[in-house]
């Protein structure tokens, strides 16, 4: 029964989680202009979360293949609930830094390491797993998002921050009562995943490959959440209403391609769910910026479609291409190679828009896409060396 209670769960916990951050990602730029009028301010409010998120990610995979991935969850979700209370406490800059300091250690368990977990429990069925978690982690952002906006003016000043602050004990006392490590005492069994297990990786060409497909996948998930909604605005003639519509749209279409996807890559195969993903954010980065509302909402939401069919079937591919023993190396190694792409593209994109070449930058993206998808159709089609599943 404690197995089976695993994966609800882990989705539970990380909706209630998303829900709160939901609540307070809108919130935290504001609070932090109103202590520095500095606009750079808040661009160091992203590399604090950054940096951390990004350079933990394969040290706490390995870890957690050593020693077992629960006491990670937990310690994310506790250490989530202590930059809320950060949050909330700030009077100065510095504790708002350090508070996404913290929420930037805190959330490398939390997107990686659970689909990890379900992979091992679930292995049969990992695609359709990993896809309901991804999905339940983007409900909870949606949800969150939208309560922020509804009730704004009737919360407290610092109540969301409260508020996130209690989600994330909830979502660490459900992980702990109810959450079952699949490898416990892996510790003291398995060997530490030494660092020619990642060498061999990148290595690996149809690997390669692939992480460079979570790349592209994570400088496109960059740019929607922020290069798009201000070129809407600047240069399409969006209002505010408009910039809803589409975050609505991007975080629903992710959502119910990854509930989609995980199923269908599960019974046909990931290949064919990677490439259709490819083709689809290809398709929509390529078009949109040429149409005209509300045409250009539906392209966008078509490239977010394929956004979501691709992280879910990529990640349950590479899954596939280790052994157990390196489950968790391989999960956070997809969220470095995603995390690179989400810091690098928006930067890269927005040099181009400040130039005036927005939409040469959206044709270079979309061509990335569109050559990523030949290479994999080639190069995976003709692999024919595959890993045992574990």
């Amino acid at each position: 029964m404690a197995k089976n209670n695993s994966v609800p769960a882990v989705n539970a916990a990380v909706f209630l989680l998303m829900v709160g951050v939901g609540l307070i990602v809108a919130l935290l730029p504001r609070r932090l202009m109103e202590l520095s009028a500095s606009v750079s301010d808040v661009g160091m409010l992203a590399s604090a979360y950054a940096i951390p998120n990004v350079l933990l990610q394969i040290p706490v995979g390995r870890l957690s293949d050593r020693f077992g991935f629960k006491s990670f969850l937990v310690c994310g979700y506790l250490l989530c609930a202590l930059a809320g209370f950060l949050y909330f406490l700030a009077d100065t800059p510095w504790l708002y830094f350090s508070g996404r300091f913290l929420q930037g250690i805190a959330e490398v368990p939390i997107w990686a390491l659970a689909p990890a977990l379900l992979s091992v429990q679930r292995a049969s069925e990992k695609g359709k797993f990993m896809g309901m978690y991804n999905a339940s982690l983007h409900c909870g952002l949606t949800l969150g998002g939208l309560l922020s906006i509804i009730s704004a003016s009737m919360w407290p000043a610092r109540g969301p921050f409260l508020m996130f602050t209690g989600l994330s004990l909830l979502g660490g006392m459900i992980t702990l009562a109810f959450v079952r490590d699949p490898k416990p005492g892996a510790g003291r069994h398995t060997p530490a995943v030494d660092s020619a297990g990642v060498r061999s990786l990148l290595a690996d060409r149809v690997s390669l490959l692939v992480f460079c497909g979570i790349t592209l996948y994570g400088a496109g998930y960059g740019i929607f959440i922020t290069i798009i909604p201000a070129f809407l605005i600047s240069t399409k003639g969006g209002s505010q209403s408009t910039v809803g519509v589409f975050f609505a749209l991007f975080y629903i279409g992710l959502s119910l391609s990854q509930l989609l996807a995980g199923p269908w890559s599960d019974r046909r195969g990931r290949q064919p769910a990677m490439l259709s993903g490819l083709l689809l954010a290809a398709l929509g980065l390529a078009v949109f910026h040429a149409c005209r509302y509300p045409l250009f909402i539906v392209f966008l939401a078509l490239a977010g479609l394929g956004l979501g069919l691709f992280c879910v079937s990529s990640m349950a591919f590479m899954n596939e291409r280790v052994p157990r023993s390196m489950k968790g190396t391989i999960s956070g190694a997809f969220f470095f190679f995603w995390g690179a792409g989400y810091f690098c593209g928006p930067l890269l994109l927005g040099q181009l828009g400040r130039s005036g070449f927005w939409e040469v930058g959206f044709s270079i993206l979309a061509g990335l896409f569109a050559f990523e998808l030949m290479a994999c159709a080639i190069l995976i089609g003709s692999d024919r060396t595959k890993r045992p599943v574990c």
